[in-house]
């Protein structure tokens, strides 16, 4: 039996030469292709103009399996369809009027050829290397895989039922509480440039525009994914595509608009504009029989609510008033309802956390955690996490927004004065209405008796420090019982981003890790430059203290991406990190990893606690085991924190050149030592300074001071107190470290 084809409405083109040099092309590669033949070059009878050329051809496919179950042929006829405006794509129409709808189609209409969608990447892609040869045995490949069932790989995610429309519907996240509630909910389109509408729900209406639509939704009995069903365009259509797959869509239909009807009915005056039918079909892989997935399409139907209503028998009138037909003796029967119009529309759906975070890869929910700092990097840090869905988050900030704020901040204009914690609160809402809700605190974190500050830090799986101030990360290391902690920063020049990670059993913790940061700093050729511009400050106010960094927006950013992808990497381990991330002028970028020892705290009575870590103790080893069988010693830098009652101990350099040192005796030298104090105290921004004295003892005297030791510890104080300061004495012996430290009492 012969195949019916479609009949358009063309005519021969008898005068070629106008037609493009793409058409010719294709007329050659059809004339060059033995499995193609050319029947005939038309054109539209109702051109004016020549806007296209259609060329009819016979393709007989040698790789089309006999009998497949795809019901693809070894000869199908295809119309190409070459525009004569080379922007747009050439076109492969299936002419067979039972040609077979399958996956990897284009819509066009039910009522017309089947267009085949040839390439997986956008065309704007495809015209790079796009040839008519090409073309045409793109047209082969397509019906050999789609004969052979291999287009559509086993493990790919499933086609959804319907081809896309030009309309959207976006549906919120929280459609099934606006469902609930009963009420028509309110409709509003944007028409975009490709004709196309975009349209939102919500759950009132609070302008004019828009239409008003009762939301039917319907949940159908999951039905075999396959070919894709081209959109109905009546009821009855819609009605006999879904019996045909297995699903009853008329008595779901009729109890959706029954549901919630007033009791005392409606009047046409009152009805909702329009009926807008949003269906929920699970599909069913068809060689596992496993639902894997849920295809949506809604469909505007067209007439007043109350008329459809009543022709689906789920509703009548009575004297100019329409009421719902449960219960009545006699049910309403459903009349002319087959013909009642549709306008497709593709569902789109609002982001939630978990889509979020499946489109951004993080193959997890994240921490409930707190960002302490709502500034530049905070606020980066937050947008980017809320936006991939990782996450829970709170934030503590005690600041406003200022003007010179929006230079690098994600507040707008109008925020000038809020909270920065409101603003970045405000910004979240506005990504998610409500998907993800991000809890703002106004305080001080430093304020340990504000008690929303110590419920927050105590109900945090992690807390990421980005106030850009030492304050915060180094009291929270005195906290036994905190959670872990992350400190991120830029630095001053913008050029540099810092991560500091503690361990989960904080061995190494924020303060720990800041000494080895810095002693880094001052041994590394990279540590040269990389605290530069720590003076470059601009006047934000009249206060002395109204200071802010000279700092572009962009270097923010920059590191704030880089710290948004690697604290989800790093946290998973239980292990302590110290990155640095730091860019070159070129724009290529450096990561330099620490190796981080742990802590080693020297409590003294009456005085400061000593901090110090394994590495520094090694170091100190080392250098006294390369002076044996002498004496040898150095000096200490660090730096003092009275907030926190302790001197910390971040370098001991070796002994200068000039020194002395004999089995029994070591004598200091001098040499090059205010050049040494002055480099590690540029590098390290005015941090890091004089804080001590080192010595070894020989083997088998302890790392205790002796009479010699007590004298110079005298004379050490006494130097220390023209700056108020205790001085700090390390004792390195040969089992031991001993630590002894004085201060001139007024």
């Amino acid at each position: 039996m012969s195949p019916e084809y479609f009949q358009l409405d063309l005519v021969k083109l008898e005068d070629r030469s106008h037609a493009s040099s793409r058409t010719h092309a294709m007329i050659s590669a059809i004339n060059a292709n033995r499995d193609i033949g050319l029947i005939d070059v038309m054109r539209a009878r109702t051109d004016e103009e020549l806007s296209c050329v259609y060329i009819m051809v016979d393709v007989e496919c040698h790789g089309v399996p006999t009998h497949n179950k795809y019901g693809l042929r070894f000869r199908e006829r295809m119309l190409i369809v070459v525009p004569q405006d080379d922007s747009i794509a050439t076109a492969a129409w299936a002419m067979r009027k039972d040609f077979p709808r399958l996956a990897h189609q284009n819509s066009v209409s039910a009522l017309g050829p089947a267009q085949l969608c040839l390439y997986y990447e956008p065309m704007s892609v495809v015209a790079r290397t796009w040839t008519a040869h090409s073309f045409l045995a793109r047209i082969l490949w397509w019906l050999e895989k789609n004969a052979k069932g291999e287009l559509h790989l086993a493990d790919q995610p499933l086609d959804t039922l319907f081809f896309e429309s030009k309309h959207e519907l976006v549906i919120p996240w929280d459609i099934a509480d606006l469902v609930s509630g009963g009420k028509p909910l309110h409709v509003s389109g944007v028409r975009r440039a490709d004709n196309g509408t975009t349209m939102r729900i919500a759950n009132q209406v609070d302008t004019g525009q828009g239409v008003l639509a009762k939301l039917v939704k319907i949940d159908l009995e999951p039905v075999e994914s396959g070919e894709v069903e081209w959109d109905p365009h009546t009821l009855g259509e819609l009605n006999n595509l879904m019996a045909r797959r297995g699903a009853n869509l008329l008595d779901p239909l009729r109890s959706a608009m029954q549901h919630d009807f007033p009791q005392q009915g409606l009047t046409q005056k009152d009805e909702p504009a329009s009926v807008l039918v949003l269906l929920s079909i699970p599909l069913r892989r068809a060689s596992t029989g496993h639902v894997e997935g849920v295809s949506y399409r809604a469909f505007f139907l067209h007439g007043g609510t109350l008329k459809v209503g009543a022709k689906l028998g789920a509703l009548f009138e009575l004297e100019g008033r329409f009421y719902t037909s449960v219960g009545i003796l006699q049910e309403e029967q459903a009349h002319d309802w087959e013909a009642i119009g549709l306008d497709p529309v593709t569902v789109l759906w609002e982001n939630t956390a978990d889509r979020a975070r499946s489109q951004s890869g993080h193959p997890d929910s994240g921490p409930k955690g707190t960002v302490v700092g709502a500034g530049s990097l905070g606020s980066a840090l937050l947008e980017l996490w809320i936006r991939s869905g990782w996450g829970t988050w709170t934030v503590i900030d005690k600041d406003h927004i200022r003007p010179h704020n929006l230079a690098r901040h994600s507040a707008l204009n109008f925020q000038i004065g809020q909270p920065k914690v409101l603003a970045v609160s405000r910004l979240v809402e506005g990504i998610t209405r409500g998907a993800s809700m991000l809890t703002g605190v106004e305080a001080d974190v430093m304020s340990s008796a504000n008690p929303e500050v110590a419920r927050a830090l105590r109900a945090s799986d992690l807390v990421v420090d980005a106030t850009a101030d030492l304050s915060y990360p180094r009291a929270s290391s005195a906290n036994e019982g905190r959670t872990r902690h992350v400190s991120v920063f830029v630095t001053p020049n913008g050029r540099s981003g810092v991560m500091m990670l503690e361990d989960i059993a904080k061995t190494r913790c924020l303060r720990t890790i800041e000494a080895q940061y810095y002693r880094a700093i001052i041994r590394s050729e990279w540590g040269r430059t990389h605290l530069d511009g720590h003076r470059g400050l601009f006047w934000s106010g009249a206060s002395c203290r109204d200071l802010s960094m000279v700092l572009p927006y962009s270097s923010v950013m920059i590191h704030a991406c880089q710290f948004a992808e690697s604290i989800p990497t790093h946290i998973r381990s239980d292990a302590a990190i110290a990155v640095i991330w730091q860019r070159e002028p070129g724009g290529s970028t450096d990561a330099i990893s620490l190796e981080l020892f742990e802590r080693r705290v020297h409590k003294t009575e009456g005085g400061l606690d000593v901090y110090m870590d394994e590495g520094l103790h090694d170091r100190l080893r080392v250098l006294r085991r390369q002076a044996l069988p002498n004496e040898t010693g150095g000096i200490l830098l660090g730096y003092h924190d009275f907030t926190q009652n302790l001197v910390v101990i971040v370098d001991a350099l070796p002994a200068p050149r000039d020194s002395r040192g004999t089995p029994t005796s070591f004598e200091r030298g001098t040499d090059g030592l205010l050049d040494l104090v002055e480099d590690a105290r540029n590098r390290t921004a005015g941090i890091v300074g004089y804080v001590g004295e080192w010595h070894s003892h020989p083997d088998g005297y302890p790392a205790a001071p002796s009479r010699d030791d007590l004298i110079q510890l005298a004379q050490l104080a006494v130097g220390m107190n023209e700056e108020g300061l205790p001085v700090v004495q390390v004792i390195v012996g040969s089992n031991e470290i001993g630590v002894v430290q004085a201060e001139v009492q007024p």
